[in-house]
Order: C-alpha cells, then sequence, then structure tokens
C-alpha cells in the first residue's frame, strides 16, 4: 500500500459571502435537482418506462465513476496505477459526462490545489457561488502545459483525449439503441444535467456548507450529501487535506463509492500501488 505526503498548510483566506449569495446558491443548485427527481415522480406511470430509469442510473453511475476514478483519483492525483486498457475504460467512461476533455479537465483541478481559495484559483467561491459553481467556465482557460504537461507524453490519455466528444455521442447512440428518444432523454440529456450539477457542487457547495475536521488552509468541506451523490468526492475537506489518497472517505460511515470500485479492482489484481492515509497522517492534521 502507498502512502502519501500531506498537503502543507497555508493560512486560510476569509471567504466575503453574504446570505444573499448562500441564498442564490441554495436556490440555484438545489433547487434544479429538486425539481429533476420531482419531475420523474410526477412522470412515472404516464412518461417514464423502467428502460428509461435503468439507463439513467447505469450513465449516471458509468460517467460519474468515470469522473472520480478515471479523471480524479488515476490521472490527476495518480492515486494508484493500472493497466493502460483500464485507464482507456475509465477515461472514455469519464466522457460521458460531458466534463471537458481528460487533459484539460486535470489541468483545471491541478490548478485548482495549487491554489485553493486564493486569487487565482480557477472556481473558488470567494468571487461568487456562480462563479465557483457554473461561472467559472465561461472565463476559464486551463494551462494544459504547466498543470499537466505530463500526460502530454502519455498516449493512451492522448488518444482518448481526442475523441473525447466522440465517446459521448456514442453514449447517446447506445441509450438510444436500448430506449430509443426516452432513452436518449433520461439516460443522456438528464443524467448529463445531473452529472454536471454535481460535479459543480463540489466546487461550491463543499466550499462553503459542510464540516472541516483537517486543517488545510483553505475552505474545503466535507458535505455528507454531496458525499453520497458525488460517489465520495462530497468528503472534500478529507480531500483537501490528502489529495493524493484514492480514497476519499477517511471514516467507515462516509459513503465512497468510487473508493469501494478501487478496492474491489485491487483485489481483482486489476490496480496497485494505491494510495492511502496513514492514522499518523490523520492525526496529525486533525482540527
Amino acid at each position: 500500500m502507498a502512502q502519501l505526503d500531506s498537503k502543507p498548510i497555508k493560512p486560510a483566506t476569509e471567504l466575503r459571502r453574504s446570505w444573499f449569495d448562500n441564498t442564490l446558491l441554495l436556490i440555484g443548485v438545489v433547487v434544479p435537482m429538486i425539481g429533476t427527481v420531482a419531475a420523474m415522480v410526477f412522470l412515472w406511470q404516464q412518461y417514464i418506462f423502467t428502460t428509461d430509469l435503468v439507463l439513467l442510473l447505469a450513465f449516471y453511475l458509468i460517467g460519474g465513476l468515470g469522473v472520480t476514478v478515471g479523471y480524479h483519483r488515476m490521472l490527476t492525483h495518480r492515486g494508484f496505477e493500472t493497466f493502460r486498457w483500464l485507464k482507456a475504460t475509465f477515461i472514455i467512461f469519464a466522457c460521458q459526462s460531458l466534463e471537458s476533455n481528460p487533459i484539460s479537465w486535470v489541468a483545471t483541478h491541478i490548478h485548482h490545489h495549487a491554489v485553493s481559495d486564493e486569487e487565482d484559483d480557477p472556481h473558488s467561491p470567494l468571487r461568487s457561488f456562480f462563479h465557483a459553481h457554473v461561472g467559472w467556465l465561461f472565463r476559464y482557460t486551463p494551462d494544459i502545459k504547466k498543470y499537466a504537461g505530463w500526460l502530454l507524453k502519455d498516449a493512451t490519455v492522448v488518444w482518448t483525449d481526442k475523441l473525447w466528444f466522440v465517446w459521448y455521442v456514442l453514449g447517446l447512440a447506445i441509450c438510444y439503441l436500448i430506449g430509443g428518444w426516452t432513452g436518449v432523454i433520461w439516460g443522456g440529456l438528464v443524467r448529463t444535467f445531473l452529472l454536471h450539477h454535481v460535479t459543480w457542487s463540489i466546487n461550491s457547495v463543499c466550499h462553503v456548507f459542510g464540516q472541516r475536521p483537517y486543517k488545510t488552509g483553505d475552505e474545503s468541506r466535507n458535505n455528507w450529501l454531496m458525499g453520497v451523490l458525488g460517489l465520495g468526492e462530497g468528503w472534500h475537506n478529507n480531500h483537501h487535506a490528502f489529495p493524493r489518497a484514492a480514497e476519499h472517505g477517511l471514516e467507515w460511515w462516509q459513503i465512497d463509492i468510487s473508493a469501494y470500485v478501487i478496492r474491489l479492482l485491487e483485489k481483482l489484481g486489476l490496480v496497485w500501488n494505491v494510495v492511502r492515509v496513514t492514522p499518523e497522517q490523520k492525526a496529525k492534521l486533525r482540527v
């Protein structure tokens, strides 16, 4: 089992958020998600078929685990190693989220960690919750060579990166072949909407609402709801305290589906050199 070095502590930045910002955050993030779930319930008998819901859940897990395990814990933080074919599979799965090509995603996230909640952070709520959640997408261009240059030398990553939008369209085609146009709507478009807002909520909600059990020098927080919906990514303070760790849920009760998948793959011999946090490292940074 690989171990890791904890992130150096830096002075915390005081976030300047008003009650109005927080209210809009709740409205803009939580309400649309509740509305989407309500629409599914209200339309159940007349419009939604079992196949549509299966596609929605299946592709949510495929795209979500592709991002959390593939883009994030494998490519960005190199929390474990695996075979080229499995690396390519996770990247292709991640492309189902429509969250940018893999190299740009990695560069953006590494930039975020380098200056978390400081002025140059690509998506800190320091500027506003809207900027942290989605506004940054319209203003920010990642510096590939500076933050993810090593990936340009990885043939597997480069190949999958060039075809990243093709993989997404292929996912929509599969939804159509299985469920027709309603399959595309629920397994494709609604699934993409949900994945987007859950991922963006890690940037916004998890830097505003939740607990901070570890000293990190930023405003990262653990949020149990995002922990469940984000397949383990919502244990965000844990992650910022120990960025390279492949497991974000550091307590038995912190549900981390991505970590469970990695453990299973490790037992099957498909991943190795998994980076984990030791009790001594946890004690060192615990508040």
